[in-house]
């Protein structure tokens, strides 16, 4: 058995002690915060104290011994340092530790000072999707669709505290009692959630929803069984052809991934302005403007909604208008955009069926405080929204799109709505949804468009002149 794993089964797993609150305190954003407060007794060998113990030695060493003034955030020549300062210091106190023991302990320390402690591996894990805390003990992730336990803990409210100041001080946000919840990023565009007491009754909880490193591409959407080779062909074909497309679904069903994948489909020649609360999507073209709003300040001063940005973004010649997610007024401005020459933008909402996202936009353009008509919405959405793309998650974890429905106009006061594409569900195996997006054989009113942007689909796409495959 490891030095280190013995050290370990010693402390039994206990996160209290004088050791532990001295050995964190010092954490902060820059090293200079780092140093105020570090433990000065030697080093003198692993035996000595938990595993714990260990750590918090080495690492205030550490910190007395690097520049304040370094800047931090140079990460691969802080890391450099870091490492040479390391080596030297357990020369010097002459503590032996094997190879695997030395770069386990290594990079949980380098993680404390540079990244997010704890966190810090769950997020370099390409296969957890989303890291949840609830208080310093209880760290849950996602993978695969369903949600684990992990065994990682923090020592107490103030370490996850410093953590969560650690997220959102660079970007100018804030989080304290007199605002206790805040929407950030990391620098990867991983959206990040904090939630703090008073609010939060079990501690502070963190909710970061970790974007891929490297964006998933269609073919990957395609092999998940998400959606389909000709559903793709078809909605590549309507973003080529300037139809406006709203993105409905769930919370987690996949929405932002859709929409960073159609957005691919942009040609590059177009520009494109990008509207969000938190920068989460990542367009490979060149030609894009990334915006993002701003709360209020510690004076309540200085806020800027998503609305102030839709109305600013048609002042800097968009070709392009994708806004992240409408969840109030903006929507009325949206509609107003793609009805008066920003066509082939996108957007995404909140909505469990396509009908339901029409409800939805209706709701949310009055929450705009325009005294309008409800047939007055319903027709700017109708002449507005050309395509519906609905996403869900299903029970077994996986996203797929389960509609693709043309909005094809007015009857009456009802907008009327064709489904294009149905996910027809063939049964569960081994607790795997079973089943396929398929045509319904029905060719959408605005083909003429899509043939007037040099686009010839095939009518078996919509299921047409062939059997139907199963």
């Amino acid at each position: 058995m490891s030095l280190l794993k013995r050290i370990e089964q010693g402390q039994g797993g206990s996160s209290s002690g004088g050791g532990q609150s001295s050995g964190q305190e010092g954490e902060g954003s820059r090293l200079s915060s780092l140093q105020s407060r570090r433990v000065n007794a030697p080093i003198t060998s692993p035996q000595a104290g938990s595993y714990f113990d260990l750590k918090t030695r080495v690492q205030n060493k550490l910190l007395s011994e690097l520049d304040p003034t370094m800047d931090i955030t140079r990460t691969d020549e802080v890391r450099r340092t870091i490492q040479d300062l390391f080596e030297q210091i357990l020369a010097e106190e002459n503590i032996v530790l094997s190879r695997p023991e030395r770069a386990r302990l290594f990079e949980q320390i380098a993680a404390e000072i540079l990244g997010l402690g704890p966190l810090q591996p769950l997020l370099e894990d390409d296969t957890i999707t989303e890291v949840m805390v609830n208080g310093p003990k209880n760290v849950y992730i996602e993978r695969k669709g369903k949600l684990h336990r992990v065994p990682v803990t923090f020592e107490n409210n103030d370490h996850v505290m410093r953590v969560i100041d650690r997220i959102v001080a660079p970007l100018g946000r804030r989080i304290d009692e007199s605002s206790p919840y805040v929407d950030a990023r990391l620098p990867d565009g991983s959206r990040v959630n904090a939630v703090i007491p008073p609010i939060s009754l079990v501690g502070p909880t963190l909710t970061i929803r970790k974007f891929s490193k490297n964006p998933i591409t269609v073919e990957q959407i395609i092999q998940f069984g998400s959606i389909t080779h000709e559903a793709v062909q078809f909605l590549k074909a309507c973003v080529e052809a300037r139809l406006n497309i709203l993105i409905s679904g769930g919370t987690g069903s996949g929405k932002t991934t859709l929409l960073n994948i159609l957005s691919g489909f942009i040609p590059d020649d177009e520009r494109i302005i990008t509207i969000e609360n938190a920068a989460e999507l990542q367009l490979r073209q060149e030609h894009v403007v990334t915006l993002e709003s701003r709360p209020p300040n510690i004076e309540g001063r200085g806020e800027i909604t998503i609305r102030d940005l839709v109305i600013n973004s048609l002042r800097m010649r968009p070709e392009r208008i994708i806004v992240g997610e409408c969840r109030g007024g903006e929507t009325l401005d949206m509609l107003q955009a793609m009805n008066t020459g920003h066509d082939g933008s996108m957007t995404t909402a909140h909505a469990n069926s396509p009908r339901d996202a029409l409800s939805r936009v209706e709701t949310m353009c009055l929450m705009a405080g325009m005294d309008l008509p409800v047939r007055a919405i319903r027709e700017q959405a109708a002449s507005a929204i050309d395509v519906i793309c609905q996403q869900a998650r299903m029970r077994d974890g996986t996203r797929k799109v389960t509609h693709i429905t043309e909005v094809s106009g007015m009857e009456g006061d009802v907008i009327t709505m064709t489904d294009l594409f149905v996910f027809e569900q063939t049964g569960v195996e081994a607790g795997k949804v079973i089943g396929r997006l398929r045509p319904t054989g029905l060719r959408p009113k605005f083909m003429d468009k899509i043939e007037a942007a040099g686009i010839n689909l095939p009518p078996s796409i919509f299921g047409i002149g062939e059997r139907r495959r199963y």
